[in-house]
């Protein structure tokens, strides 16, 4: 049976998690619609135990990352899974621009838990120094939307108290981009909706860890939460996974492209990109360019998400609780189209 260790990144996207090469067997995991198994088996009840589905989209994003991966029925299902596991006046530190859900999951338990809640800059060097006094660090790189890039293979490799856990939310890296639980972080965690499906179709989410102990509580968590992935959504989460590195390439050799001609354009006030990934951040003057930009564009689409085939932008200053945001900065998901064309678009639109 072919293993992760046996082949490259690109490779394990296209065959991890297929059904055995038997005679007659098909290329592709079936979508099995059901909910109830006969008795008799460890499969009985697909809240509990998991699917073909799941078990093959696992495998394929497991052996990506590492480790041992759990699907959600949403990236925030995920983080709430990770986050739950916290007891009564834990010491949390998260990035003060990260994505908004965790944020909210944050304020909650500082709330109703005692939490004590940190907020320090993503590229903070300090980091590596709350190892010692928090119970769990949550680390976004590049962050949502500003795109800061933090010292991720410090901050898993800095000495800990006992008990403290590192948590690495990989969505806008992907696990082509690294790999922290082979940097020593603890878990790894994904919104699927974004990259990994990569299709703006489906909601779903992923953990993944190497601790038989953290897989045990992630997937007692997910039953007992519901927080169950749909047979559909696996089936279209593993089969996007299966061109993610195709799409990445792309979108990524684009992103490069556009960051540097959106920088020599007279009316971009700042581009933020951290050279990878398809994610590149731009500033206008201020809210109403932003908006008109948004506004005037024909190919890129006015629309929240991101790491779809389809290149997307909004002005995140737009949501509520977004206030650390410049009000003209603009988050721009690039997808797949022909990156002349995308541009065309763009300069035609700011004028």
């Amino acid at each position: 049976m072919l293993e992760r260790a046996d082949v490259s990144a690109a490779t394990w996207a296209i065959v991890g998690g297929r059904p055995p090469a038997e005679p007659g067997a098909p290329l592709n995991v079936p979508l099995v619609a059901a909910s109830t198994f006969i008795q008799g088996a460890e499969r009985i009840y697909s809240r509990n135990e998991a699917t073909p589905g799941w078990e093959a989209l696992e495998a394929l994003v497991g052996g990506l990352e590492g480790g041992e991966a759990v699907a959600f029925a949403s990236g925030m299902a995920a983080c709430a899974a990770v986050l739950q596991q916290l007891p009564s006046g834990a010491r949390l530190v998260l990035g003060d621009d990260c994505y908004q859900g965790v944020a909210g999951i944050a304020e909650a338990g500082a709330r109703d838990h005692g939490w004590a809640v940190e907020r320090l800059p993503v590229a903070d060097p300090a980091w590596p120094d709350r190892a010692q006094t928090a119970d769990l660090l949550w680390v976004e790189s590049p962050s949502n939307p500003l795109l800061d890039v933090a010292d991720v293979a410090a901050i898993c490799a800095a000495p800990r108290r006992p008990g403290t856990r590192v948590v690495v939310d990989n969505t806008f890296a992907t696990p082509l981009g690294q790999q922290p639980l082979t940097l020593g972080a603890d878990l790894v965690v994904h919104s699927a909706t974004k990259f990994i499906g990569g299709h703006s179709d489906l909601l779903l989410g992923l953990a993944v860890t190497a601790d038989e102990e953290q897989l045990r509580l992630l997937r007692t968590a997910r039953g007992l939460n519901g927080a169950t992935p749909g047979t559909l959504e696996c089936f279209l989460a593993l089969r996007g996974a299966r061109t993610l590195p195709l799409r990445l390439r792309q979108a990524t050799a684009t992103a490069q492209l556009l960051a540097g001609r959106l920088a020599a354009h007279a009316a971009v006030t700042r581009v933020r990109y951290p050279g990878f990934g398809a994610i590149v951040s731009f500033e206008l003057a201020d809210a109403p360019a932003a908006d008109a930009l948004c506004a005037a564009t024909r190919i890129v689409r006015h629309a929240t998400s991101l790491g779809g085939v389809e290149t997307t932008m909004e002005r995140r200053a737009a949501h509520p609780g977004q206030e650390h945001i410049p009000a003209g900065l603009i988050r721009m998901s690039v997808g797949c189209e022909d990156a002349e064309d995308l541009w065309a678009d763009l300069a035609a639109a700011l004028g």
